[in-house]
């Protein structure tokens, strides 16, 4: 074990050391892998203590473990940084808030302070008059996630003053807050919090930060917040407020009504990937549409090219008996890609009396991030058919957030929700190309 953490492979991922080592502690906590584990986090190389504080760190949570919260109270005085910071983790993380808590009272490293208060969470909800300026923040920021609306100006202000010294010692100062805020559902607020901070001293990143939090959760904060980033970036543009930038241009809003504005300033546009269709689908006839069917079974459930293979077919005729019940199957039996491309070949088989089947089936994934932009397009291609659909369609456009979904990054997830905006947008002018929607994406904001 010992060459195992002194070479990093025990907090190699799947490596063989790490899973022999987990598997030794959890079965005996008080065995011999687990002492030496222990006595590890005195050694002499940093890097040594620093693998044996993760390590602990990912074996505390199958439950309370005093050993190692003893271990980690030790190390809060270490030489090294790092070590102090995994250590501070550490000792919440081993189950000893109260320990953790007296350590807070009585240490002095604002560097060991800070973490602890971070990792306590809401317990420090009550240290509002901390000496040190990054665990008022905390504990302000504690404080707003239950606060009545009525306090929300004074824990603002208290926040706002504490900012930019509690970003000396705290990490993602303006993400935290922004994500606080959002859970508030305060969206004009967040808007007039950034653009303090961002025209602020010394505030400008803790700014880009808070504004680019809110890009990532409301659709019409890139249109409001752009220009201000834009404004505020001075000669040089800071990593914070690239990001930011970055983050805003995923918003077609805002380039649509900023573009030429953030051209003005160097950083990296988000890419705009749309979903590649690969090599173009291939042609049929449709007798060769009519083989290719033959040798399948009638109670198929997935079919390559289906669009175009009973394209052809409804191109050329009415389908026959066999052919209908393929088509049946996979437009009915489960959702997903391949029934949101039947489905528009249903209608044109079944004709207009199987609108109130279809929708019904479509428009509950609309905003399925892994589906609902193929669901939109069918809704596209049925056209003026799938009119009682347009209230569904609308919805998803008219939605102030974004829609919650699971993917790499934040800015891949916003741009997930970008494109299904645009297909959703693409979908309601194809099913009612003559109707009195604006390109907006979002109706304008009202006062909160």
């Amino acid at each position: 074990m010992d060459e195992a953490v002194a070479a990093g492979t025990a907090t190699t991922p799947a490596h063989h050391s790490r899973s022999a080592i987990f598997d030794a502690v959890r079965a005996d906590r008080t065995g011999p892998v687990a002492v030496r584990l222990l006595q590890l986090a005195h050694a002499d190389d940093p890097f040594v203590r620093h693998e044996v504080m993760d390590l602990l760190h990912s074996l505390a949570p199958d439950g309370p473990w005093p050993g190692a919260a003893e271990v980690a109270l030790a190390r809060l005085s270490d030489a090294d940084e790092q070590v102090r910071r995994r250590a501070a983790r550490l000792v919440v993380r081993a189950g000893r808030q109260d320990v953790a808590l007296n350590a807070l009272r009585e240490l002095t490293d604002p560097v060991v302070r800070t973490v602890l208060a971070d990792s306590l969470g809401g317990s420090v909800s009550h240290l509002r008059a901390d000496p040190l300026a990054s665990v008022r923040f905390l504990a302000h920021l504690e404080t707003l996630r239950a606060a009545p609306p009525q306090q929300w100006p004074a824990l603002d202000m208290a926040l706002l003053a504490d900012a930019r010294e509690a970003a000396r010692h705290l990490r993602s100062v303006g993400r935290r807050w922004g994500s606080v805020l959002f859970r508030l559902g305060r969206e004009r607020h967040t808007y007039a919090l950034a653009a303090r901070l961002l025209a602020g001293p010394d505030c400008s990143d803790v700014g880009a930060e808070l504004a680019r939090e809110a890009c990532h959760g409301w659709r019409a904060a890139a249109v409001e917040l752009l220009p201000l980033l834009v404004r505020h970036c001075g000669q040089v543009v800071s990593p914070a407020a690239a990001k930011a930038l970055t983050t805003a241009s995923i918003s077609e809003a805002a380039m649509r009504t900023h573009g030429a504005l953030a051209a003005t300033v160097p950083f990296t546009p988000y890419p705009k990937v749309r979903r590649s269709s690969g090599s173009p689908p291939p042609s049929f006839s449709s007798p060769s549409a009519a083989a290719l069917l033959a040798a399948r079974p009638v109670g198929i459930g997935r079919l390559a090219h289906a669009p175009e293979i009973f394209g052809a077919l409804l191109d050329a005729g009415p389908l026959t008996f066999r052919q209908a019940a393929q088509l049946y199957n996979l437009t009915f039996q489960r959702p997903g890609r391949m029934q949101a491309g039947c489905a528009p070949l249903w209608l044109r088989h079944a004709g207009p009396t199987a609108v109130p089947r279809l929708l019904p089936l479509m428009t509950p994934h609309l905003s399925e991030y892994t589906v609902g932009e193929y669901y939109l397009e069918g809704l596209a291609r049925m056209g003026r058919q799938a009119l009682p659909a347009l209230s569904a369609v609308t919805a998803l456009i008219d939605r102030r957030t974004r829609i919650p979904v699971n993917d790499s990054t934040r800015d891949a997830e916003t741009m997930l929700d970008e494109r299904l905006l645009a297909a959703a947008l693409d979908a309601r002018h194809a099913i009612d190309p003559h109707g009195s929607h604006s390109a907006t994406t979002s109706p304008p904001l009202r006062p909160r």
